[in-house]
């Protein structure tokens, strides 16, 4: 990699044209990304996109005034000084916070690229013109809000955010949930049979441990291989399989848990306890974040949870 401080003014320049390729082809990729969930939006990276796509023709028109038609390959990750960036542009579905966040990132680093080598210049036209992108570079925030102010009214505003929180309902909060129905309720049945056939709070602990993490495991591949998610917009599957597993396991551990503790009584108690606190958990994000209303939502969980954990009893005194 090449210092900053070793380009020369041609090298700068050839370096500021591929900079602004490169930030055009991420707006570009941002307003692609965006473009089904938050349209909008979309629009307000595809005009950011035409701002840098004027930069580039600006620096294209001077180079070539200056040094001919061979303009030398040099890229960001030839030179020492810049941030390493994560290709979230790459990543689908795009995540609206995760984009502005970058796209701030990326206006602030080039801002200062343009600021360093406006100083660094000795032609006085090279100098110019660095320095006045420079200044569009600083407003360049100010320009997107005022798009964003534009494009996006108060009641496209609130689509866009109800849109993210189905994303998130969808990809997050429908796996995860889907876990813990599982891992809190399925695993209520070996447990509390061990427990009450062994008398035994180590052997009910073992049996939770493996219910627990076989389940997360099962929940997590079936999760997984469910689909990519290219169709249904639910997400990498990997990222989907992980929530549900992990949540599926912690559901398992929660009642499970409390057999470490040795008095068998006090043990059986803490675990009916935290299964309770399990159920509302799961009768909360129901309510909130599938809209269902409190009554019918603890009925469903609670007469589940009640039958399984029956079952356990019957099975483990029989």
């Amino acid at each position: 990699m090449k210092s900053f401080d070793s380009l020369s003014e041609k090298e700068i320049l050839a370096l500021a044209i591929s900079l602004e390729e490169e930030d055009e082809r991420v707006y570009a990729d941002f307003a692609e990304g965006l473009r089904d969930d938050y349209p909008a939006s979309a629009s307000v990276f595809d005009a950011m996109r035409e701002d840098e796509t004027c930069h580039r023709r600006k620096l294209l028109s001077l180079y070539r005034e200056k040094f001919g038609e061979h303009i030398p390959l040099i890229r960001r990750q030839d030179v020492k000084g810049f941030v390493q960036r994560k290709p979230v542009w790459l990543v689908r579905p795009l995540g609206l916070n995760a984009v502005r966040k970058q796209a701030s990132a990326i206006e602030v680093e080039t801002c200062r690229f343009y600021e360093t080598a406006a100083s660094r210049a000795q032609d006085a036209s090279i100098r110019q013109l660095l320095d006045d992108l420079a200044q569009q570079e600083r407003v360049h925030e100010k320009r997107a809000q005022q798009l964003t102010r534009e494009k996006l009214s108060h009641e496209v505003v609130e689509d866009e955010e109800r849109a993210r929180k189905r994303l998130f309902v969808l990809q997050t909060v429908q796996p995860g949930l889907a876990g813990l129905m599982d891992g809190s309720v399925s695993t209520l049945a070996p447990v509390f049979a061990a427990a009450i056939a062994t008398r035994s709070t180590w052997d009910a602990f073992v049996v939770g441990l493996a219910a627990s993490i076989g389940a997360g495991i099962s929940m997590g591949f079936a999760e997984a291989l469910s689909d990519d998610g290219s169709l249904t917009g639910r997400g990498h599957p990997l990222a989907r399989g992980i929530v549900c597993g992990a949540m599926t396991a912690g559901g398992g551990l929660g009642h499970t848990l409390p057999f470490l503790i040795h008095d068998f009584h006090v043990a059986f108690i803490a675990a009916f306890a935290v299964v309770l606190v399990e159920l509302a958990a799961i009768t909360w994000v129901r309510h909130r974040y599938m809209e269902t209303a409190v009554f019918p939502a603890a009925v469903q969980v609670f007469v589940g949870g009640a039958l399984v954990f029956a079952v356990g009893l019957f099975i483990g005194s029989s």
